[in-house]
């Protein structure tokens, strides 16, 4: 008795496509149609959404530097947990223009999430955050090494 693959393998022996109803193949059509639209919607994917972060050690700190044009402080939250540094924030952005013929508005909205692991011992009191002109600068000390502490072996009475 010969076993029958259920599965179609095309030459490159990848699993090859046999849909052969017309309308499976539009709607899947229209699905990568929408899929590109809505991935170039305004330029506003959620790759764009992600900050540029740019991570500097020196031997006294780390320093995290986050680009988030057109935020404010008050859009951006901080955390610590676990020694992982959470940066979140979410933007909102409306522009509005009034002509004598037509009114404009549109609006932008979306939030993101971007975690980094810091070194064990570090004091989440001594990090400090400021932010300026949409540029975040995070400062976390580094931990003063660990000491090494040799421990004398004596012999059971």
């Amino acid at each position: 008795m010969t076993m029958k693959s259920l599965i179609p393998v095309g030459r490159d022996s990848s699993p090859a496509r046999t849909e052969t109803n017309p309308l499976t193949m539009l709607q899947q059509e229209v699905d990568r149609l929408f899929d590109g639209f809505s991935r170039s919607l305004a330029g506003f994917s959620p790759r764009t959404l992600m900050p540029s972060m740019d991570l500097a050690e020196t031997d006294k700190e780390i320093e995290l530097t986050a680009e988030l044009p057109g935020m404010e402080e008050k859009d951006v939250q901080l955390n610590v947990v676990d020694n992982h540094l959470t940066i979140r924030g979410e933007k909102k952005n409306q522009r509005e223009e009034k002509e004598k013929d037509y009114h404009l508005v549109e609006r932008h909205y979306g939030s993101f999430t971007r975690t980094v692991e810091l070194p064990p011992g570090v004091n989440p009191d001594s990090i400090k955050a400021v932010m300026s002109k949409g540029v975040l600068k995070v400062t976390v000390p580094k931990p003063a090494p660990a000491q090494t502490r040799k421990i004398e072996v004596k012999t059971a009475a």
